[in-house]
Protein backbone atom coordinates (compact mmCIF):
# COMPACT_ATOMS: atom_id res chain seq x y z
CA UNK A 1 0.00 0.00 0.00
CA UNK A 2 1.20 3.48 -0.88
CA UNK A 3 0.88 5.66 2.22
CA UNK A 4 1.27 8.88 0.20
CA UNK A 5 -1.95 9.01 -1.76
CA UNK A 6 -4.74 11.31 -2.89
CA UNK A 7 -8.09 11.55 -1.21
CA UNK A 8 -10.08 13.51 -3.70
CA UNK A 9 -7.80 16.31 -4.85
CA UNK A 10 -5.67 16.35 -1.67
CA UNK A 11 -2.39 14.48 -1.17
CA UNK A 12 -2.17 12.76 2.20
CA UNK A 13 0.60 11.18 4.25
CA UNK A 14 -1.22 8.24 5.80
CA UNK A 15 -4.32 9.96 7.29
CA UNK A 16 -2.89 13.48 7.46
CA UNK A 17 -3.37 16.02 4.65
CA UNK A 18 0.01 17.46 3.70
CA UNK A 19 -1.44 20.96 3.42
CA UNK A 20 -2.23 20.75 7.14
CA UNK A 21 1.39 19.97 7.96
CA UNK A 22 2.52 22.84 5.70
CA UNK A 23 0.15 25.22 7.47
CA UNK A 24 1.53 24.30 10.89
CA UNK A 25 5.20 23.68 10.13
CA UNK A 26 5.86 25.86 7.08
CA UNK A 27 7.82 24.86 3.99
CA UNK A 28 10.02 23.21 2.92
CA UNK A 29 9.76 20.08 5.06
CA UNK A 30 10.45 16.37 4.85
CA UNK A 31 7.61 14.03 5.81
CA UNK A 32 8.09 10.34 6.64
CA UNK A 33 5.42 7.67 6.85
CA UNK A 34 5.87 5.46 9.90
CA UNK A 35 3.68 2.76 8.33
CA UNK A 36 5.88 2.67 5.21
CA UNK A 37 9.10 2.51 7.21
CA UNK A 38 7.69 -0.38 9.22
CA UNK A 39 6.33 -2.26 6.20
CA UNK A 40 9.58 -1.95 4.25
CA UNK A 41 11.75 -3.08 7.15
CA UNK A 42 9.54 -6.09 7.84
CA UNK A 43 9.43 -7.03 4.15
CA UNK A 44 13.24 -7.12 4.05
CA UNK A 45 13.58 -8.88 7.40
CA UNK A 46 10.92 -11.48 6.58
CA UNK A 47 12.75 -12.37 3.37
CA UNK A 48 15.43 -14.02 5.51
CA UNK A 49 13.17 -15.48 8.19
CA UNK A 50 14.50 -18.99 7.63
CA UNK A 51 18.18 -18.23 8.21
CA UNK A 52 20.25 -16.61 10.98
CA UNK A 53 20.54 -12.94 10.03
CA UNK A 54 20.72 -9.36 11.26
CA UNK A 55 19.38 -6.32 9.42
CA UNK A 56 21.85 -3.49 10.04
CA UNK A 57 20.13 -0.44 8.57
CA UNK A 58 22.53 1.85 6.70
CA UNK A 59 22.44 5.05 8.74
CA UNK A 60 23.92 7.20 5.96
CA UNK A 61 20.67 6.93 3.97
CA UNK A 62 18.72 8.77 6.66
CA UNK A 63 20.21 9.34 10.10
CA UNK A 64 17.25 11.05 11.80
CA UNK A 65 16.82 9.51 15.24
CA UNK A 66 13.09 8.81 14.90
CA UNK A 67 13.82 6.82 11.74
CA UNK A 68 16.58 4.90 13.53
CA UNK A 69 14.33 4.26 16.52
CA UNK A 70 11.61 2.87 14.26
CA UNK A 71 13.98 0.18 12.95
CA UNK A 72 15.61 -0.48 16.32
CA UNK A 73 12.16 -1.12 17.80
CA UNK A 74 11.67 -3.75 15.09
CA UNK A 75 14.86 -5.56 16.12
CA UNK A 76 17.23 -3.93 13.67
CA UNK A 77 20.85 -2.95 14.06
CA UNK A 78 22.83 -0.34 12.13
CA UNK A 79 25.63 -0.01 9.63
CA UNK A 80 27.64 3.14 10.37
CA UNK A 81 30.42 5.02 8.61
CA UNK A 82 31.38 7.57 11.28
CA UNK A 83 31.58 8.16 15.01
CA UNK A 84 28.73 10.62 14.65
CA UNK A 85 26.48 7.95 13.20
CA UNK A 86 27.42 5.64 16.07
CA UNK A 87 26.52 8.37 18.57
CA UNK A 88 23.16 8.91 16.88
CA UNK A 89 22.35 5.21 16.86
CA UNK A 90 23.32 4.76 20.51
CA UNK A 91 21.11 7.72 21.47
CA UNK A 92 18.28 6.00 19.60
CA UNK A 93 18.85 2.84 21.66
CA UNK A 94 20.69 0.46 19.34
CA UNK A 95 22.21 -2.74 20.72
CA UNK A 96 26.00 -2.28 20.22
CA UNK A 97 26.24 -5.96 19.25
CA UNK A 98 24.10 -5.13 16.21
CA UNK A 99 26.48 -2.43 14.94
CA UNK A 100 28.87 -2.86 12.02
CA UNK A 101 31.31 -0.06 11.17
CA UNK A 102 32.14 0.47 7.48
CA UNK A 103 34.00 3.25 5.67
CA UNK A 104 37.48 3.85 4.32
CA UNK A 105 38.53 6.67 6.63
CA UNK A 106 38.00 5.75 10.28
CA UNK A 107 39.84 8.13 12.63
CA UNK A 108 41.61 7.03 15.81
CA UNK A 109 39.03 8.56 18.14
CA UNK A 110 36.20 6.96 16.13
CA UNK A 111 37.86 3.53 16.32
CA UNK A 112 38.35 3.92 20.06
CA UNK A 113 34.73 5.05 20.53
CA UNK A 114 33.49 1.98 18.67
CA UNK A 115 35.80 -0.32 20.63
CA UNK A 116 34.71 1.02 24.01
CA UNK A 117 31.09 0.83 22.90
CA UNK A 118 31.55 -2.87 22.10
CA UNK A 119 30.26 -3.00 18.52
CA UNK A 120 29.93 -6.29 16.66
CA UNK A 121 32.63 -5.69 14.06
CA UNK A 122 34.62 -3.31 11.91
CA UNK A 123 34.44 -3.79 8.15
CA UNK A 124 38.12 -3.21 7.39
CA UNK A 125 38.84 -1.46 4.09
CA UNK A 126 42.66 -1.23 3.93
CA UNK A 127 45.81 -2.87 5.19
CA UNK A 128 46.82 0.19 7.21
CA UNK A 129 43.38 0.36 8.83
CA UNK A 130 43.72 -3.22 10.04
CA UNK A 131 47.08 -2.40 11.60
CA UNK A 132 45.69 0.73 13.27
CA UNK A 133 42.68 -1.06 14.73
CA UNK A 134 45.04 -3.66 16.20
CA UNK A 135 47.21 -0.95 17.76
CA UNK A 136 44.27 0.94 19.27
CA UNK A 137 42.54 -2.23 20.50
CA UNK A 138 45.75 -3.37 22.19
CA UNK A 139 46.23 0.02 23.85
CA UNK A 140 42.62 -0.02 25.09
CA UNK A 141 42.79 -3.62 26.29
CA UNK A 142 39.99 -4.59 23.91
CA UNK A 143 39.44 -7.16 21.17
CA UNK A 144 38.10 -5.80 17.88
CA UNK A 145 35.81 -8.03 15.87
CA UNK A 146 36.69 -7.54 12.22
CA UNK A 147 35.56 -8.50 8.75
CA UNK A 148 37.53 -7.55 5.69
CA UNK A 149 35.57 -5.72 3.01
CA UNK A 150 36.47 -7.66 -0.09
CA UNK A 151 36.22 -5.94 -3.44
CA UNK A 152 34.86 -8.61 -5.83
CA UNK A 153 35.37 -6.54 -9.01
CA UNK A 154 31.78 -7.07 -10.18
CA UNK A 155 30.03 -4.38 -12.23
CA UNK A 156 26.72 -3.61 -10.47
CA UNK A 157 25.30 -1.69 -13.43
CA UNK A 158 24.48 1.48 -11.52
CA UNK A 159 25.60 5.13 -11.59
CA UNK A 160 29.42 5.36 -11.52
CA UNK A 161 29.35 7.65 -8.48
CA UNK A 162 27.59 4.96 -6.41
CA UNK A 163 29.49 1.95 -7.78
CA UNK A 164 31.72 0.61 -5.01
CA UNK A 165 32.79 -2.92 -5.93
CA UNK A 166 34.97 -2.47 -9.00
CA UNK A 167 38.74 -2.87 -8.88
CA UNK A 168 39.35 0.88 -9.27
CA UNK A 169 36.99 1.88 -6.44
CA UNK A 170 38.36 3.40 -3.23
CA UNK A 171 36.43 0.84 -1.19
CA UNK A 172 37.58 -2.52 0.10
CA UNK A 173 40.54 -4.78 -0.62
CA UNK A 174 41.02 -6.99 -3.68
CA UNK A 175 40.39 -10.71 -3.27
CA UNK A 176 44.04 -11.55 -3.79
CA UNK A 177 45.25 -9.06 -1.20
CA UNK A 178 42.42 -9.88 1.21
CA UNK A 179 43.58 -13.48 1.48
CA UNK A 180 46.96 -12.24 2.68
CA UNK A 181 45.36 -9.79 5.09
CA UNK A 182 43.21 -12.49 6.68
CA UNK A 183 46.33 -14.54 7.32
CA UNK A 184 48.05 -11.48 8.81
CA UNK A 185 44.99 -10.55 10.88
CA UNK A 186 45.14 -13.91 12.64
CA UNK A 187 48.57 -12.94 14.02
CA UNK A 188 47.69 -9.41 15.16
CA UNK A 189 47.02 -8.64 18.83
CA UNK A 190 43.60 -7.26 19.70
CA UNK A 191 42.02 -8.62 16.50
CA UNK A 192 39.21 -11.15 16.46
CA UNK A 193 38.63 -12.34 12.88
CA UNK A 194 34.89 -13.08 12.70
CA UNK A 195 33.54 -12.13 9.29
CA UNK A 196 33.75 -11.22 5.63
CA UNK A 197 32.09 -8.24 4.00
CA UNK A 198 31.11 -6.99 0.55
CA UNK A 199 29.24 -3.97 -0.77
CA UNK A 200 29.20 -3.46 -4.53
CA UNK A 201 27.10 -0.34 -5.04
CA UNK A 202 23.84 1.48 -4.50
CA UNK A 203 20.50 1.57 -6.33
CA UNK A 204 21.02 -1.85 -7.93
CA UNK A 205 18.04 -3.12 -9.90
CA UNK A 206 19.23 -6.66 -10.62
CA UNK A 207 20.04 -9.55 -8.27
CA UNK A 208 22.73 -11.06 -10.50
CA UNK A 209 25.57 -8.75 -9.38
CA UNK A 210 24.90 -9.69 -5.74
CA UNK A 211 24.92 -13.41 -6.54
CA UNK A 212 28.01 -13.14 -8.74
CA UNK A 213 29.86 -11.37 -5.92
CA UNK A 214 28.77 -13.97 -3.37
CA UNK A 215 30.00 -16.77 -5.63
CA UNK A 216 33.43 -15.15 -5.80
CA UNK A 217 33.58 -14.73 -2.03
CA UNK A 218 32.42 -18.33 -1.44
CA UNK A 219 35.57 -19.56 -3.17
CA UNK A 220 37.61 -17.29 -0.93
CA UNK A 221 35.78 -18.52 2.19
CA UNK A 222 36.63 -22.09 1.19
CA UNK A 223 40.28 -21.17 0.84
CA UNK A 224 40.28 -19.52 4.26
CA UNK A 225 38.59 -22.48 5.89
CA UNK A 226 41.24 -24.76 4.42
CA UNK A 227 43.79 -22.59 6.26
CA UNK A 228 41.88 -22.91 9.54
CA UNK A 229 40.22 -19.50 9.36
CA UNK A 230 36.53 -20.14 9.98
CA UNK A 231 34.36 -17.04 9.70
CA UNK A 232 31.00 -16.64 11.45
CA UNK A 233 29.47 -13.60 9.74
CA UNK A 234 28.87 -12.92 6.05
CA UNK A 235 28.00 -9.24 5.55
CA UNK A 236 26.30 -9.10 2.16
CA UNK A 237 26.13 -5.30 2.22
CA UNK A 238 23.24 -3.28 0.87
CA UNK A 239 22.45 -1.56 -2.38
CA UNK A 240 19.08 -2.99 -3.43
CA UNK A 241 17.33 -0.26 -5.41
CA UNK A 242 13.87 1.28 -5.40
CA UNK A 243 11.53 2.64 -8.03
CA UNK A 244 12.02 6.36 -8.61
CA UNK A 245 10.67 6.39 -12.14
CA UNK A 246 10.65 3.41 -14.53
CA UNK A 247 13.09 1.16 -12.67
CA UNK A 248 11.96 -2.38 -11.90
CA UNK A 249 14.06 -3.51 -8.92
CA UNK A 250 13.42 -6.98 -7.49
CA UNK A 251 11.14 -7.30 -4.50
CA UNK A 252 12.91 -8.07 -1.21
CA UNK A 253 11.29 -11.52 -1.23
CA UNK A 254 12.80 -12.36 -4.62
CA UNK A 255 16.15 -10.90 -3.60
CA UNK A 256 16.01 -12.95 -0.40
CA UNK A 257 15.35 -16.21 -2.23
CA UNK A 258 18.39 -15.70 -4.45
CA UNK A 259 20.71 -14.71 -1.61
CA UNK A 260 19.57 -17.56 0.65
CA UNK A 261 20.10 -20.04 -2.18
CA UNK A 262 23.58 -18.67 -2.88
CA UNK A 263 24.68 -18.83 0.76
CA UNK A 264 22.78 -21.89 2.05
CA UNK A 265 25.81 -24.20 2.27
CA UNK A 266 28.03 -21.75 4.16
CA UNK A 267 26.42 -22.07 7.58
CA UNK A 268 27.12 -18.41 8.31
CA UNK A 269 25.13 -15.67 10.04
CA UNK A 270 24.09 -13.22 7.32
CA UNK A 271 24.27 -9.46 7.82
CA UNK A 272 22.53 -6.98 5.53
CA UNK A 273 22.92 -3.21 5.24
CA UNK A 274 19.78 -1.94 3.47
CA UNK A 275 19.28 1.82 3.43
CA UNK A 276 17.56 3.30 0.42
CA UNK A 277 15.43 0.18 -0.02
CA UNK A 278 13.59 0.72 3.25
CA UNK A 279 13.59 4.52 3.63
CA UNK A 280 13.60 5.84 0.06
CA UNK A 281 9.90 5.62 -0.68
CA UNK A 282 8.93 6.32 2.91
CA UNK A 283 9.72 10.03 2.69
CA UNK A 284 8.88 13.07 0.59
CA UNK A 285 9.97 16.69 0.39
CA UNK A 286 7.24 19.33 0.30
CA UNK A 287 7.99 22.83 -0.99
CA UNK A 288 6.04 25.92 -2.01
CA UNK A 289 6.00 27.67 -5.37
CA UNK A 290 7.42 31.18 -5.11
CA UNK A 291 7.33 32.42 -8.71
CA UNK A 292 6.92 31.20 -12.27
CA UNK A 293 8.33 32.65 -15.46
CA UNK A 294 8.60 31.85 -19.16
CA UNK A 295 11.44 32.78 -21.47
CA UNK A 296 11.15 31.96 -25.18
CA UNK A 297 10.25 28.26 -25.11
CA UNK A 298 11.56 27.72 -21.57
CA UNK A 299 9.40 27.58 -18.45
CA UNK A 300 10.63 27.87 -14.88
CA UNK A 301 8.90 27.13 -11.60
CA UNK A 302 10.79 28.67 -8.68
CA UNK A 303 10.25 26.99 -5.31
CA UNK A 304 11.50 27.53 -1.76
CA UNK A 305 13.53 24.29 -1.72
CA UNK A 306 16.85 23.98 -3.52
CA UNK A 307 19.80 21.73 -4.19
CA UNK A 308 20.93 22.29 -0.62
CA UNK A 309 17.72 20.59 0.56
CA UNK A 310 17.63 17.76 -2.00
CA UNK A 311 21.02 17.31 -3.66
CA UNK A 312 20.44 14.13 -5.69
CA UNK A 313 19.12 15.76 -8.90
CA UNK A 314 22.08 18.16 -9.04
CA UNK A 315 24.63 15.47 -8.09
CA UNK A 316 23.42 12.53 -10.14
CA UNK A 317 20.77 14.01 -12.44
CA UNK A 318 18.42 11.85 -10.40
CA UNK A 319 14.68 11.60 -10.90
CA UNK A 320 12.11 12.36 -8.22
CA UNK A 321 8.44 12.18 -9.04
CA UNK A 322 6.62 15.52 -8.78
CA UNK A 323 3.06 15.70 -7.47
CA UNK A 324 0.73 18.56 -6.59
CA UNK A 325 -0.35 18.59 -2.95
CA UNK A 326 -3.67 19.97 -4.19
CA UNK A 327 -4.67 19.01 -7.72
CA UNK A 328 -6.24 22.33 -8.73
CA UNK A 329 -3.76 23.29 -11.45
CA UNK A 330 -5.03 24.17 -14.90
CA UNK A 331 -3.34 21.49 -17.01
CA UNK A 332 0.34 20.57 -17.36
CA UNK A 333 3.47 22.29 -18.56
CA UNK A 334 7.02 21.29 -19.51
CA UNK A 335 9.26 23.16 -17.11
CA UNK A 336 12.35 23.20 -14.94
CA UNK A 337 11.57 23.23 -11.22
CA UNK A 338 14.39 25.23 -9.67
CA UNK A 339 15.40 26.50 -6.28
CA UNK A 340 16.77 29.78 -4.90
CA UNK A 341 20.44 28.70 -4.83
CA UNK A 342 22.86 30.79 -6.89
CA UNK A 343 24.00 27.85 -9.03
CA UNK A 344 22.88 26.86 -12.52
CA UNK A 345 22.79 23.27 -11.26
CA UNK A 346 20.11 24.16 -8.72
CA UNK A 347 17.20 22.15 -10.06
CA UNK A 348 14.95 19.44 -8.67
CA UNK A 349 13.33 18.54 -11.98
CA UNK A 350 14.50 19.50 -15.45
CA UNK A 351 12.51 19.60 -18.70
CA UNK A 352 9.69 17.64 -17.09
CA UNK A 353 5.95 17.61 -17.75
CA UNK A 354 4.50 18.75 -14.43
CA UNK A 355 1.30 20.37 -13.17
CA UNK A 356 1.00 24.04 -14.09
CA UNK A 357 1.93 25.25 -10.63
CA UNK A 358 1.12 28.81 -9.66
CA UNK A 359 2.34 31.00 -6.80
CA UNK A 360 1.89 29.45 -3.32
CA UNK A 361 1.02 25.99 -4.66
CA UNK A 362 2.55 23.12 -2.69
CA UNK A 363 4.82 20.72 -4.58
CA UNK A 364 5.71 17.20 -3.36
CA UNK A 365 8.93 15.49 -4.44
CA UNK A 366 8.45 11.77 -4.02
CA UNK A 367 10.86 9.01 -2.98
CA UNK A 368 13.00 11.47 -1.03
CA UNK A 369 13.40 9.52 2.20
CA UNK A 370 16.93 8.34 1.37
CA UNK A 371 19.86 10.72 0.84
CA UNK A 372 17.48 13.68 1.14
CA UNK A 373 17.85 15.47 4.44
CA UNK A 374 20.94 13.36 5.17
CA UNK A 375 22.82 15.09 2.32
CA UNK A 376 21.34 18.54 2.88
CA UNK A 377 23.39 21.59 3.81
CA UNK A 378 23.07 25.23 4.74
CA UNK A 379 24.71 26.43 1.50
CA UNK A 380 23.86 30.08 0.72
CA UNK A 381 23.23 30.38 4.48
CA UNK A 382 19.86 28.68 4.16
CA UNK A 383 18.69 26.99 7.37
CA UNK A 384 18.07 23.26 7.00
CA UNK A 385 14.42 22.28 6.80
CA UNK A 386 12.07 20.66 9.31
CA UNK A 387 11.39 16.93 9.40
CA UNK A 388 8.04 15.40 10.31
CA UNK A 389 6.94 11.83 11.02
CA UNK A 390 3.35 10.78 10.39
CA UNK A 391 1.67 7.86 12.11
CA UNK A 392 -1.97 7.31 11.29
CA UNK A 393 -3.88 10.54 11.78
CA UNK A 394 -1.15 12.25 13.80
CA UNK A 395 2.19 13.84 13.05
CA UNK A 396 5.09 15.23 15.04
CA UNK A 397 8.00 17.46 14.17
CA UNK A 398 11.01 15.19 14.70
CA UNK A 399 13.57 17.84 13.77
CA UNK A 400 12.94 21.54 14.23
CA UNK A 401 13.63 23.84 11.32
CA UNK A 402 16.98 25.54 11.80
CA UNK A 403 16.98 29.27 12.50
CA UNK A 404 19.27 31.89 11.06
CA UNK A 405 20.86 32.08 14.52
CA UNK A 406 21.73 28.37 14.21
CA UNK A 407 23.75 29.19 11.09
CA UNK A 408 26.47 30.94 13.07
CA UNK A 409 26.45 28.67 16.10
CA UNK A 410 30.06 27.85 16.93
CA UNK A 411 31.46 30.70 14.85
CA UNK A 412 33.35 33.70 16.16
CA UNK A 413 34.93 36.73 14.60
CA UNK A 414 38.69 36.55 14.94
CA UNK A 415 40.03 38.73 17.74
CA UNK A 416 42.48 40.47 15.38
CA UNK A 417 39.69 41.81 13.14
Amino acid sequence: MNHFQYKGAELFAEEVPLKEIAAQVGTPFYAYSHATLTRHFKAFDDSFAGVPHTICYSVKANSTQSVLKTFINLGGGVDIVSGGELYRALKAGVDPKKVVYSGVGKKDDEIEFALTTGILMFNVESEQELTRISEIATRCGKNAGIAIRVNPDVDPGTHPYITTGLKNAKFGITIERALQEYTRAMTLPGIDVIGIDMHIGSQLTKVNPFVDSIEKLKIMIGTLRAQGIDLKYFDCGGGLGIQYNAEEPPLPLDYGKEIVAATKDLGMHLVFEPGRNIVGNAGILVAKTLFTKSRDDKNFIMIDAGMNDLARPALYDSYHGVQAVNKDQDGVIVADIVGPICESGDFLAKGREVPMFKQNDLVAFMSAGAYGFAMSSSYNSRPRVAEVMVKGDKFEVIRERETIEDLIKGEKIASFL
